[in-house]
């Protein structure tokens, strides 16, 4: 089965493009194409996509906004966030409004294409580039102690964290260990239930705020 994706950008010359090359995977489909939020929204209503590659800065209504009340409408519709910003807030943002993954504009195609995938996979996405970016922000932040929760975590529990902060997917983790995806799962799930967090995406945003990643 296609997934279902819906294109919102409000230049039309690069949803055209973008359609085009979606197109060109198998496993994929554009359903719909809207030029600012307040479209996105009613679009993914009546569509139903699997995914949204949402633009973050657009007129009438930005993408955040946008992002927030559609996942607040449809929590079985993922976002994926499309944006030329970098900087750590700003992507902070973007995920406290609801994505499932955040890609800079200039990625290669190769890798929206894999990012797509992975949050149509109920997974959350941060392109290698993004990860980089917020942990050197953060390295001048880190602790000299980590918070009493995170030294209740195993090891294994402890390197799950971070290959999920490098954004590495359950599947990859579970290759990586030799182990089933479901052994992995149950791994994230004590995590989260230790961390006392309720999401991939928050369990994300800990990792990078306390700096549990490595740089490569």
């Amino acid at each position: 089965m296609r997934i279902k994706i819906l294109l919102v950008d409000d230049h039309a010359i690069f949803r055209e493009g973008l359609r085009s090359l979606i197109e060109k995977e198998a496993d994929m489909t554009v359903v719909g194409e809207a030029g600012n939020g307040i479209e996105a929204i009613r679009l993914a209503r009546e569509l139903s996509p699997d995914v949204v590659i949402m633009d973050i800065s657009m007129p009438e209504m930005n993408g955040i906004e946008a992002t927030k009340q559609i996942r607040e409408a449809r929590g079985d519709v993922k976002v994926l966030a499309l944006s030329m910003e970098s900087d750590r807030r700003f992507i902070v943002e973007v995920l406290d409004s609801g994505a499932n993954g955040y890609i800079l504009k200039d990625a290669p195609f190769s890798e929206l294409a894999d990012a797509v995938r992975i949050v149509a996979d109920n997974e959350t996405y941060l392109g290698p580039r993004i990860t980089e970016l917020i942990i050197k922000d953060y390295l001048q932040r880190i602790p000299d102690r980590l918070p009493l929760t995170f030294e209740s975590l195993t090891n294994r529990e402890r390197e799950i964290i971070q290959l999920i902060a490098d954004g590495k997917s359950t599947k990859d983790i579970a290759s990586q260990f030799v182990v089933s995806i479901k052994t992995i799962e149950v791994h994230r799930h004590a995590i989260m239930k230790k961390l006392n967090l309720y999401s991939v995406a928050e369990l994300t945003k800990y990792a990078i705020r306390e700096g549990l990643t490595s740089l490569n």
